[in-house]
């Protein structure tokens, strides 16, 4: 970037009688003109996503860019506080981990030099606003293109049409600059053509319960899919015309889940239509592709019906079936057997359906988990078929996240503490991050950090008071569970824990107990009553506790609205304890308690997901560890687990879950609060009675609450063990997770150049 032009031109820039919104445009799009491009190289690798979930770019991009103090202060001299662009909503790209994970990558991608450029959907919608009605999660559009969208470009000469049996859509691309040793670009379609085709980005993950819906998804897939492939291969043929034996050596694609898998068919698609015969076309592609699996939940790998592909893409399912006969006859020869063959079959016979994930694991290079103990789930369970004969297509790779976000520009007051206390080095060498590890005895150092936690808090709430109305005061340990709302994530098991604090402590039956605010934040989807249902629980427990004021003083709740990026910012910065609570084996990975580490909260959670290596870096004694393991669930889930007859045996557990039923607490009669009681009881049709396994854990786990906050007594000691986890989160730097995919996955080489400092 030309520094120096660029911060020339901001000095003149005049900042009398505009709005937050028009400074941001024009400050945004000032950067943009100096941010010089970098030409794609022959070899680079192309990261296909649903979601990429940016966030606030304005920020970031600053940072990125070294100029985020001089920016801070030219604006003040002219009157305008930099804070005033937090008002400016977050790109509405991505609904959790999924997206926020490949937004990191991307951030990483360019800071370490690497080609990697991203493909995925500009919605004009994103998932939805979230607010309360009641205790009800409502959605309403959520537009944030209303602010504009100074740092994308649109490039009208590159669109292409992409063809639908029964109709058309343009994808017109949208570039956003990634930035860092390389300007690397995140590449956003946008459907145009009319109000059908304009549905397929309009909104991430619409419902999709009927046929109409799964017809709206599988375009959506598509779409994402074939405008990416078009685009690369467009960019080929620019250099080497009609010879595509050079494709696989110049091109590798990493398929972020199954979402764009539909990218395999498509590539096929398009070489045969220029000429080339199946069998290269075929060969070429296992070259090409690689998948990350970022799930074990039956209902998040993707199976689409045959029926609907045929209606809306005749030949991709054409495609897909030739696919599946190729790969039978090549396990055959291999010596799979029968139950193998099932298991790990493209298309289904029986069911009539498509399913994506064997698809990407038979078509890919590699296959990759997100964690140590997910990947060997996969290996074991999920691709046992796959894996008893290509061992050496798959390998981990543990998630991370981008350390300048979630690090440098969320928490500038401990940055400035580790500054000081060991350098600045690990600004540009994150893994000397590690020397604060020789400084977690010093009471000076232990001190500052505590007074560090204490303004996030206190920056925190003033932040909640802002956006919910409600400020929170006095001094809190600070417990927080911020997270997709799904019922392996156990929300309702931290519901039922403080619920019985509240009992407990209103009936004096706890000694002593450190002033606590028990903090949430979740979206469900829309069509997901049971989660919705325990949003609405949540709401009433809080309403409850934050109303008495006998424990009101001890005992908080709050439940924010529209968590995204920005306010996630906040709350790993403040937070003194990170609940990630899932079922064990049932997490892949999680980056949210990797951030949560990052900023010096400690683990209270389960051995599950990154969890476990989260522990092993920091160790057992910094972190709260509690529950059953993943090879005792599996003996439960395979056994006689009675949660009924526990429930009957433990009655202070059965007078906090029957608040679901008694009366206690009102769902407005809707019944939800009734289908989540048969849940833990009865079971359904499709799982038997606590089929997240909350009664056997939910006691260890209130008695690791209470651990925890006898522990906070001692602030300085408690901060010794938050510090740790600080000192010890330079592993899950995303910088190190890329560098794993470029070495061992892409074989694609960094930009050699030196970038100014921060």
């Amino acid at each position: 970037m030309k520094k120096d032009a660029f911060l020339q031109e901001l000095n003149g820039l005049s900042c009398e009688n505009k709005s937050a919104t028009q400074l941001y445009n024009e400050i945004s799009a000032l950067a943009v003109k100096y941010i010089e491009p970098d030409e794609r190289p022959k070899r680079c690798a192309h990261y296909l996503s649903i979601e990429f979930l940016i966030g606030r770019v304005f920020y970031n991009n600053l940072l990125e860019l070294g100029v985020l103090g001089d920016v801070a202060k030219i604006l003040k001299k002219k009157g305008v506080d930099i804070s005033v662009f937090e008002e400016i909503e977050d790109a509405a790209l991505g609904n959790g981990g999924l997206g926020r994970l490949a937004a990191c990558y991307m951030d990483s991608g360019a800071a370490d030099g690497l080609p990697l450029y991203g493909y995925g959907i500009r919605y004009k919608y994103g998932l939805f606003r979230q607010s309360f009605e009641n205790g009800f999660q409502k959605e309403s559009p959520d537009d944030w293109q209303r602010f504009g969208d100074p740092w994308s470009e649109r490039k009208e000469s590159e669109k292409q049409t992409i063809r639908f049996a029964d109709m058309e859509a343009v994808a017109v691309p949208y570039d956003m600059p990634l930035i860092g040793k390389r300007n690397n670009v995140l590449r956003l379609y946008q459907a145009e053509g009319g109000n059908e085709a304009e549905k397929i980005s309009s909104v991430l993950y619409p419902a999709d319960q009927d046929d109409d819906g799964k017809l709206l998804r599988i375009r959506q897939e598509y779409f994402l899919s074939a405008a990416a492939i078009g685009d690369m291969v467009r960019t080929y043929e620019a250099r080497h015309g009609n010879d595509y034996s050079h494709f696989a050596r110049e091109n590798i694609i990493q398929l972020n889940d199954t979402h764009p898998v539909f990218a395999i068919p498509e590539l096929i698609r398009v070489l045969e239509g220029k000429g080339v015969s199946y069998r290269l076309a075929f060969s070429i592609a296992r070259k090409v592709f690689n998948y990350t699996n970022h799930t074990i939940l039956p209902e998040a790998l993707e199976c689409w019906d045959k029926r609907l592909l045929q209606r809306i893409l005749p030949d991709i399912a054409r495609i897909l079936v030739k696919l599946n006969v190729t790969q039978k006859k090549q396990h055959r020869r291999e010596g799979y057997s029968e139950e193998e063959i099932d298991q790990t079959q493209i298309y289904n016979h029986a069911k009539s359906v498509f399913s994506m994930a064997n698809a990407a694991v038979y078509m890919s290079k590699k296959v990759n988990g997100v964690a140590e103990i997910h990947s060997q789930i996969i290996k074991r369970d999920l691709f046992a078929g796959e894996y008893a004969h290509h061992s050496e297509k798959f390998t981990n790779v543990t998630n991370g996240i981008a350390q300048r976000r979630w690090l440098e520009l969320a928490n500038p007051e401990l940055c400035n503490l580790i500054d000081r206390t060991i350098g600045r080095a690990w600004r540009k060498r994150f893994d000397q991050l590690g020397d604060l590890a020789n400084h977690l005895a010093d009471p000076n150092v232990l001190s500052a950090f505590v007074a560090g936690k204490d303004r996030k808090k206190e920056q925190l709430f003033g932040y909640i008071g802002h956006r919910e109305g409600i400020r929170p005061q006095g001094q809190w340990m600070l417990y927080a569970q911020v997270k997709r709302l799904h019922e392996y994530k156990r929300q309702l098991m931290t519901a039922f824990a403080l619920l019985r604090l509240y009992y407990d402590l209103k009936e004096r039956k706890i000694a002593s107990f450190e002033p606590s605010l028990f903090l949430f934040g979740a979206k469900s989807a829309p069509g997901y009553a049971r989660a919705k249902g325990i949003i609405k629980y949540i709401n009433e427990i809080i309403k409850t506790i934050n109303a008495d004021p006998e424990t009101n003083g001890l005992l908080r709740g709050i439940f924010v609205t529209e968590y995204n990026v920005s306010y996630a910012e906040k709350i790993v910065a403040a937070a003194d304890v990170s609940l990630q609570v899932s079922t064990a084996g049932l997490e892949a990975s999680g980056t949210g308690n990797m951030k949560f580490m990052m900023n010096g909260a400690v683990t209270l959670g389960t051995m599950d997901g990154a969890n476990i290596e989260i522990v092993a870096k920091a160790g057992e004694e910094n972190n709260y560890i509690f529950g059953a393991r993943v090879d005792e669930i599996e003996r439960l889930r395979a056994g006689d687990y009675d949660p009924a007859g526990w429930l009957k045996a433990n009655p202070a557990w059965e007078r906090v879950v029957n608040t679901l039923v008694d009366g206690t607490f009102s769902d407005d009669g809707m019944g939800i609060f009734k289908g989540l009681y048969d849940a833990l009881t009865v079971g359904t049709s499709w799982h038997k009675p606590d089929h997240y396994f909350i009664f056997r854990d939910v006691e260890e786990y209130y008695q690791t609450i209470l651990r925890a906050n006898a522990d906070y007594r001692d602030r300085n000691g408690f901060a010794g063990k938050q510090l740790a986890n600080t000192a010890h989160s330079c592993f899950f730097s995303s910088d190190r997770s890329i560098m794993e995919y470029a070495q061992n996955i892409w074989q694609i080489r960094a930009k050699r150049v030196s970038i100014q400092g921060r």
